[in-house]
């Protein structure tokens, strides 16, 4: 059974940042993992960067001055040192807003998907792996208090404590399964693509269904969707909460479709607390009413933005690549997205190679997807060209 660190080093000052850094730089590896506020704030800030080795744990709270991120840049742009994080991809986005770039990822979550694992969270792989439990009532604690409770403490200590042991093991049943290729690209492709946390609430789009609704009625539930989400981003940013606790898109989609007039109507709507109905209810109702008189009017915009040429063969492509993944996962007992990820399978869709050459231009294909598919997969698409290429 493998030792791993005990305690933890809590890093609150410049002098004491320097001072870990320099001692995690003599580590190969490190597990990597962050805290922050999401569930308590409207804007999100980073108030832990925990980072592990197979002797040390140090916790660098962000929210101290001089506690920069930035500072251990090298050592986490360096892609001969591994880092193993678990579910990266929200972590990248706020390392990035900090400035720091990752390379040398192992994500152990994409890993265990990829292996077909039937439980992926970390707690699962270190009570299966390890005989380890890991407890969870802090996965939604906020973490800007200070001074941080004794139990959060080790909560966040924990995230990284046996992360490189379990990496490890997940890395050695990616080799085993002949999977790691695909693994540490889709791991690269993931660092390349982070950026920065977009703007709270800039990419919302209602997710409603024109089934059942005339292109009046839509317009009109569309029209209230996009105004309640307005709504809801000012008043969370005033109250300094999450905006989903002010109204959940659940909420929104509920309220745009069913569109109460009374404040007992709109209490029953799907996912609306009490509190809210209280304080914003009549400005709910109002903007409602405004809307539907609006629409009545004629002056909605029926959603009639111009839209590009059509391709008549990428339902063809999609369909036969689906396919195309199934088959050759089944035949190397590996899990669809090994053969072809999603953003591979968009990317052939969206243009069909013309030769084997093309596709060894595309991102994050790799050498052994080339000599496994690659004369198959511009024989497969062949029959649907692109019009006009």
């Amino acid at each position: 059974m493998p030792t791993f660190p005990q305690g933890a080093v809590d890093v609150v000052d410049r002098v004491g940042a320097e001072a870990a850094t320099r001692m995690l730089e003599a580590s190969p590896e490190l597990a990597v993992d962050l805290e922050a506020d999401a569930m308590h704030a409207f804007r999100a800030r980073l108030c832990f960067l925990q980072l592990g080795t197979d002797t040390d744990i140090f916790l660098f709270d962000t929210l101290q001055p001089g506690v920069d991120p930035r500072l251990l840049s090298p050592m986490m742009e360096d892609p001969g040192r591994t880092k193993y994080f678990h579910a990266a991809q929200g972590d990248l986005q706020f390392l990035a807003e900090a400035g720091v770039r990752v390379r040398g990822l192992f994500d152990t979550h994409r890993a265990v998907t990829l292996l077909g694992w039937p439980k992926v969270g970390l707690a699962d792989l270190a009570r299966e792996r390890l005989g380890v439990e890991l407890p969870k009532e802090h996965q939604q604690s906020d973490f800007s208090l200070r001074p941080l409770p004794p139990g959060m403490r080790d909560y966040i200590a924990n995230d990284v404590r046996y992360l490189c042991e379990l990496g490890r093991q997940v890395r050695q049943a990616c080799s085993e399964a002949d999977i790691l290729e695909e693994v540490l690209l889709d791991c690269d492709r993931m660092c390349a693509e982070a950026e920065a946390r977009p703007e709270v609430g800039a990419e919302y789009k209602p997710k409603l269904s024109k089934s059942g609704l005339s292109p009046t009625q839509y317009a009109l539930a569309h029209a209230i969707a996009q105004g309640l989400h307005k709504q809801r981003l000012e008043w969370a940013e005033k109250d300094n909460v999450p905006m989903g606790r002010m109204l959940s898109n659940m909420a929104i989609t509920d309220l745009a479709l069913k569109q109460p007039d009374t404040h007992k109507d709109l209490a029953r709507a799907a996912g609306v607390r009490g509190a809210v109905v209280r304080a914003h209810g009549d400005a709910i109702l109002a903007l409602i009413r405004e809307l539907q008189q609006k629409a009545t009017r004629g002056e909605l915009d029926l959603d009639r933005e111009p839209k590009g040429p059509r391709d008549p063969h990428r339902r063809k492509r999609e369909d036969a690549l689906k396919a195309f993944r199934v088959e050759q996962a089944t035949l190397r007992k590996v899990t669809p997205s090994v053969v072809l990820t999603n953003p591979l399978m968009d990317a052939l869709a969206s243009k069909p190679p013309a030769d084997v050459s093309e596709l060894t231009q595309l991102p994050y294909f790799g050498e052994k997807r080339i000599k496994l598919y690659g004369d198959k997969l511009v024989t497969l698409l062949k029959p649907f060209p692109v019009l006009g290429s």
